[in-house]
């Protein structure tokens, strides 16, 4: 049997060491790895009918899934993406999009580092490193690059109240689903935190499954509403081996058991 790795982007730019960051030269060797050796990238949808047993897997597969909605995923991953045919998720930070969106300005070109990206939120100047809708609905249009929930203000929930969450998380999927005119089914937790009340609560707005920031594969009975995924690093050899082990179910389960120890 198959399993398969979610793979987990944030930055894809040239500030090679950088917090939560894969180069363009990296990036680019890891899709065209997953091309070459191929890999079949699976949406969401589809993830979700493997792990409910619909789907059967003929070959290898890979979901590739990028976190918060950075400018630089146009820049550099967008290219590469179409290049090679690679199907990804963006799950975005919705109040920040909306604020990114009121400069109707041509973006950027030159990308900051993640330390500088966040001061530059502090100063109000999303649109600097952020995705707009209409960079969004471009990419969309493309139809190999699908958004997601990453909540509305990208706040912990693994704390608020039901009302702070049922807002959290029901607003930020009204937005997406009012600004690209899809349904929305998929939340990625900020930070990696949720609780079963969270959990819930998310259930009960209308998500059909969340990503976490949990280590590990995705195999047919895994609960939907907890998906592991892999943090990709900027390291082809890293990159190939991890492809190689977590692709493989028997391999996978002895690796991830051996790392817990």
């Amino acid at each position: 049997m198959r399993s398969v790795p979610v793979l987990m982007y944030h930055h894809v730019n040239p500030h090679k060491g950088d917090m939560v960051t894969v180069t363009p030269t990296t990036f680019e060797r890891q899709m065209e790895y997953l091309s070459e050796a191929g890999y079949r990238t699976l949406t969401l949808d589809e993830l979700l009918s493997y792990i409910k047993g619909d789907l059967v897997l003929q070959q290898k597969a890979v979901v590739v899934t990028f976190d918060d909605g950075w400018l630089d995923n146009y820049i550099y991953a967008f290219p590469v993406l179409k290049k090679y045919n690679i199907h990804a998720s963006i799950f975005i930070v919705t109040n920040i999009i909306e604020r990114a969106s009121r400069d109707g300005g041509k973006p950027p070109t030159v990308v900051p580092t993640h330390r500088e990206s966040k001061l530059i939120m502090q100063k109000g100047e999303e649109h600097e490193v952020f995705l707009r809708w209409d960079i969004i609905k471009e990419m969309a249009e493309s139809e190999l690059i699908d958004f997601f929930s990453h909540a509305k203000t990208h706040a912990s929930c693994d704390f608020l109240s039901e009302p702070e969450l049922s807002e959290e998380l029901e607003a930020s999927k009204h937005v997406i689903e009012e600004r690209l005119k899809k349904p929305c089914p998929f939340l990625c937790w900020p930070f990696g935190r949720y609780t079963s009340f969270a959990i819930e609560v998310a259930r009960k707005v209308g998500y059909s499954a969340t990503y976490t920031t949990n280590h590990g594969i995705v195999t047919p009975g895994s609960d939907p509403f907890a998906i592991k995924r892999i943090g990709v690093k900027d390291d082809m050899g890293w990159f190939k081996s991890r492809m190689r082990i977590y692709s493989n179910l028997l391999l996978a389960r002895i690796y991830l058991k051996l790392k817990r120890k």
